[in-house]
């Protein structure tokens, strides 16, 4: 596999079947089939596309939309038939200028396309090439247990727990939950930051359960609202606790407090309750098994910390956090360096799971039990909280933040598994992220796709497909990955057939600095590689980012330098295809003056949904969870139809893709729509303002006159006007649109 410094890899040579001009993704692309696929994949990604589990990334894109976009694109027959088959498009050249997470790459591999990847971040470099890398399962399962044994002798003492019900001692703990705690600054007294009493949900636990917020005892309750009194002390229970908002008044002398207090260092915990799991027990009970820790459990904790203080740890990170938009948060909160974020008995754990790793001598397995490892970092820290619906740790990145809330989650360092079905209990352990690890690799070897039949799912295996580099009895296939900024790409010109990314949504992600996070740790195991700085940010990062100082003209100029060096190395006629949305229009203008400066044209802007509508950043918001994928090329067909000039037809156009949506099972929003429009005002504006583009010239200059477009087109409010009221019952309903069969012919060629 090739690294930075091997570029010009692929060769001028013309594809081994020029594409005929009746397929393509304007014509072959179907929106309501792929959105259904993609808001599946989207619910339980996992499931759907196991690849995305070797390591975290964010927002990931369906691997089943840019499968789709791929199979439009080169294969002939309708899509619903084509994508369940197996197919080799091999002499195909396929590049991915923002890789990220890899799922174009991944894609285009596993239909037997030579690939060629980007990232200027070394950790999305890193997380690709372990994707795409073959890996002997049963060695890496051998290996990944040894460490799990040489675990469970050195700490599996810290992670027991005493059983309420039966007493016995060996009762494995599933989760500590543990507290902020504040010193009043007129009577110094330690107390508690309790946003509320509420341990656990009547939804997956028969009852209630609350804390008593006097002597700390769990009681198990009917009524939410009415609780009762406590069994253990008689007082009150009660729902609200006394911190909110950054405030909390003393419980001694009453005193208002405010929190954080940065000059404080970082924040102090109390451990307070357990859920753990009785294998005794569990045949004869009901629900999860809650306790308040107790003095042993405490215990526990100090011999940890204490055996920590002996150790003289060699991996654990010293590293400064550096200031950020988003870190930011954590110097608020007092914390300064990364391991501050951790707890001893995390760092115990994470410091003896760097040791066993680096004594692997067989570097493949050691990189990938080192992935692991960094995968790891994200449940076994304090910033994880515990989800009082699910009853599960959420890790760090559940939002694309570091949010810092008053109760932590610390998670069993091992994890539990039922042995014979091996079937995790619980979330964020080590036996969770290997056997993740083990099904990622394991859907390499065999892919497949999964379709509902009678209300179930079932796996369909795509036979003669597979990701990675080299098969036995396989033909080798190109993979040739780059940790470099896509604006000094260096191609031969007309070498790619398409290209197709997801880049970055202006300021929507820090990637930088939500990855040092793993970096910091990831770097102290691989030696070499792209892991020589200290941190993962760059200038030349394609995102908005005020600490830094990159704005809207960084961020245009930096997308048109890589999309002019796309466009001379594309074959004529060839795809950019590549998605976007943002809750702002201004953030699409940049997309414009690269599209245009690259001397394409948006052939089409297609609806699909892109994210999960559940996840935590985005549920209640009213964000958008559709992108648009524009498809660009320097010649080719545009659709007559699609050619609108007023806000109605506009409007007409929005209510087509929504209702094809819809059609796919879809439920479109406000954001929706308006996220729809925007890619059609962009589109448009593209087009009608393309032939007398200047490349020359200032940027936000060129920013305005892409306002003027948009503006002569109505803007979004025009639009807007014209869109129903209420969307739901938007599908079967037709609506005002340009009519093809008024405007002979129904393509226009450019």
């Amino acid at each position: 596999m090739a690294v930075q410094g091997q570029a010009n890899l692929f060769s001028e040579e013309p594809s081994q079947k020029a594409r005929s001009l009746d397929r393509g993704i304007e014509r072959q692309f179907d929106v309501t089939f792929v959105s259904g696929l993609a808001l599946r994949e989207k619910q339980i990604q996992q499931n759907y596309r196991p690849i995305i589990a070797v390591h975290k990334w964010f927002a990931r894109r369906p691997g089943t939309l840019f499968r789709a976009l791929l199979l439009s694109e080169f294969v002939e027959g309708a899509l619903k038939e084509t994508f369940y088959e197996s197919h080799d498009l091999a002499g195909r050249q396929i590049a991915d200028p923002f890789m990220g997470g890899g799922t174009p790459l991944l894609e285009a591999n596993r239909l037997g396309c030579s690939v060629l990847g980007y990232d200027i971040n070394p950790m999305a470099y890193w997380v690709v090439k372990q994707e795409i890398e073959e890996l002997d399962l049963y060695k890496y399962r051998e290996a990944a247990a040894e460490i799990e044994q040489q675990l469970e002798n050195e700490i599996g003492d810290f992670y027991k727990t005493e059983c309420t019900l039966c007493g016995k001692r060996d009762a494995a703990v599933k989760y500590f939950l543990w507290v902020k705690t504040h010193r009043c600054g007129n009577c110094t007294r330690v107390f508690d930051l309790f946003p509320g009493y509420l341990l656990a949900e009547n939804r997956r636990h028969p009852k209630n359960v609350l804390l008593c917020p006097s002597c700390g005892e769990l009681n198990e309750t009917e009524e939410r609202n009415d609780p009762g009194i406590c069994s253990w002390c008689r007082t009150p229970l009660i729902l609200k606790g006394p911190a909110a908002r950054s405030h909390c008044a003393c419980p001694d002398c009453g005193t208002e407090n405010t929190y954080p207090h940065k000059s404080n260092g970082p924040p102090q915990h109390r451990m307070f309750a357990i859920e753990y799991h009785c294998f005794h027990c569990r045949p004869y009970h009901q629900g999860r098994f809650f306790k308040k820790a107790d003095a042993a459990d405490l215990d526990r904790y100090r011999e940890a910390e204490r055996v920590l203080l002996n150790s003289k740890p060699e991996y654990i990170p010293d590293n400064q956090i550096l200031a950020g938009d988003e870190t930011s948060r954590l110097h608020r909160w007092g914390y300064t360096h990364y391991r501050e974020m951790f707890n001893d008995r995390q760092l115990l754990g994470l410091e003896l799971t760097c040791r066993a790793i680096a004594r692997q001598k067989n570097q493949r397995l050691r990189e990938a039990l080192s992935t692991n490892l960094s995968d790891l970092l994200r449940y076994q820290n304090m910033l994880c909280r515990y989800d009082t619906y699910a009853l599960k740790s959420l890790d760090i990145f559940s939002v694309h933040g570091f949010p810092v809330g008053l109760i932590s989650c610390e998670s069993n360092f091992l994890g539990l598994m039922k042995e014979k079905a091996r079937v995790n209990i619980g979330s964020g352990g080590w036996s969770n992220i290997v056997e993740k690890f083990f099904k990622a690799k394991q859907y390499c070897e065999h892919p497949f796709e999964v379709i509902r039949q009678n209300g179930r799912k079932r796996q369909i295996p795509i036979a003669d497909e597979w990701i990675g580099r080299e098969r036995e009895g396989k033909r080798s296939r190109t993979v040739d990955l780059h940790c470099a900024s896509s604006t000094q790409i260096d191609l031969l010109p007309r070498s790619l057939d398409a290209v197709f990314t997801d880049p970055p949504y202006f300021a929507n992600v820090q990637y930088a600095e939500l990855m040092d996070f793993c970096y910091v740790w990831l770097r102290r195991l691989v030696t070499g590689e792209v892991f020589h700085d200290q941190t993962t940010r760059h200038s030349s990062e394609l995102t908005g980012n005020t600490t830094m100082e990159r704005d809207l003209d960084h961020f245009t100029e930096g997308l048109a330098s890589v999309w002019s060096r796309i466009a001379t190395a594309l074959k004529p006629g060839a795809p950019l295809a590549f998605t976007y949305h943002h809750n702002t229009l201004e953030a699409y203008y940049p997309l414009s003056v690269a599209i245009l400066d690259a001397g394409l044209v948006c052939s089409a802007s297609l609806a699909c949904p892109a994210e999960m509508g559940a996840s935590i950043h985005i549920s209640g918001t009213g964000s958008s969870i559709v992108d648009t994928v524009f498809v660009c090329r320097s010649t080719g067909r545009i659709s007559r139809r699609t050619l609108a000039s007023t806000p109605r037809e506009i409007a007409g156009l929005v209510e087509d893709d929504l209702e094809q949506l819809t059609n796919g099972g879809h439920k479109p929003t406000r954001g929706d729509a308006r996220c729809i429009a925007y890619g059609h005002l962009i589109r448009l504006a593209i087009w009608h303002i393309r032939k007398t583009w200047k490349k020359e010239g200032e940027t936000g200059e060129k920013l305005q006159r892409i306002s003027q477009a948009v503006r002569e087109l109505g803007g979004i409010e025009q639009v807007e006007h014209y869109l129903p009221a209420n969307l739901s019952p938007i599908s079967g309903k037709r609506t005002v649109r340009v009519k093809e069969a008024e405007s002979p012919p129904y393509e226009v060629s450019f």
